[in-house]
């Protein structure tokens, strides 16, 4: 058994959220290579080597996991971001017959008052067991832009677990948008500390469970210094027996005078079957800050819902439109029209 992506605060054990159990899992020795990756974009103002080093993160999943990625990592990728960027990054990872297995360590390294925006993706394009347990780290330098986008396309026969470590720097900004939908189980936690003076840092977050789907999303944020800005946007939709997990905790430690975090999480629960649970954590060690949460659940708003399909929709197409329409303030943050579209195609199929 595997017990998985610890609160950083316990809670009581009644609400079994501390930590999530995997009886039926254990970690894969035998690594092999992976060819499944295509990387596409302007890189005149990147630099893209291997050479990442081990390094040593606060939060993480787990020891174990995060072992596996230090010592048997089948695909390492370090970003440099020398200068301001006008393209797109993208690094797609397809897995298929010969490429089932991925554990990628990418580091991500913004130089001062550097910008872009990278697209990851994880995509079957079977319906074999897969399985990815990766870690991105983003060093965001002063003054530096960083815009992530990562997609979570697996079967439904996989195991995810992503891991993201995130630090920034004085006056940077960190945007991650994740579209989190395949995995039996998918396990994420995310870790952003923010050091420097005026930083700020999001993550927008939509998912989409079905069948017996697991989801577990632990964020952290700890917030240093003065005027940093933390928003966690947290938006999904559960059918039949899936099941999701959201912890989410901000910190404003000592020093982080007029600093602002918010954190929303709704989940809209598309069956009887489907269940949710949330913890939204604020920590507080410092004087003339700002903190906000709120986390809710509920079934589809039954007016809405007749009253769209009073204008020739069916129920399915309704729902669907209901579900796209809360999805829309995360979508938002995604420029490219393309991307957009074939997300909102996924949103579509595993709805159907």
């Amino acid at each position: 058994m595997l017990k998985l992506n610890e609160t950083p605060i316990r809670t009581s054990k009644i609400f079994g959220i501390n930590n999530i159990s995997l009886e039926d899992y254990e970690i894969i020795d035998n690594i092999k290579e992976f060819e499944g990756l295509t990387i596409t974009g302007d890189m005149s103002n990147i630099k893209i080597t291997d050479n990442v080093l081990s390094n040593n993160i606060k939060y993480g999943i787990s020891d174990d996991l995060k072992s596996q990625i230090n010592q048997k990592s089948n695909k390492k990728i370090k970003i440099t971001v020398k200068d301001r960027c006008k393209d797109n990054l993208f690094l797609n990872f397809d897995f298929d017959e010969d490429n089932t297995l991925l554990v990628d360590d990418i580091e991500i390294d913004c130089n001062k008052n550097s910008k872009l925006t990278i697209v990851i993706k994880y995509k079957s394009n079977t319906d074999d067991f897969n399985y990815h347990n990766g870690m991105i780290r983003v060093l965001s330098e002063e003054g530096s832009q960083i815009n992530i986008i990562i997609l979570n396309l697996l079967n439904y026969n996989s195991n995810n677990f992503l891991t993201i470590d995130n630090e920034l720097n004085k006056k940077a900004k960190s945007n991650f948008t994740i579209v989190d939908f395949g995995g039996k189980n998918s396990i994420s936690n995310y870790y952003s500390n923010l050091v420097g003076d005026e930083a700020d840092n999001s993550i927008n977050t939509i998912y989409i469970g079905k069948e017996n789907q697991l989801f577990d999303l632990n964020y952290i944020s700890e917030l240093f210094g003065k005027k940093t800005t933390i928003n966690m946007e947290v938006q999904g939709a559960l059918k039949d027996t899936s099941t999701k997990h959201f912890k989410g905790t901000i910190d404003f430690k000592k020093g982080s005078k007029q600093a602002t975090g918010d954190e929303n999480e709704f989940c809209m629960l598309l069956s009887k079957g489907a269940k949710s649970k949330a913890l939204p954590i604020l920590l507080c060690s410092e004087e003339d800050v700002v903190g906000n949460h709120a986390s809710s659940a509920g079934k589809v708003d039954e007016k809405a819902l007749f009253y769209i399909m009073s204008r020739g929709f069916s129920y399915k197409e309704a729902m669907k439109l209901i579900v796209k329409t809360k999805f829309s303030k995360v979508l938002e943050n995604i420029q490219i029209k393309e991307l957009k579209q074939e997300i909102i195609e996924e949103i579509d199929k595993r709805l159907d």
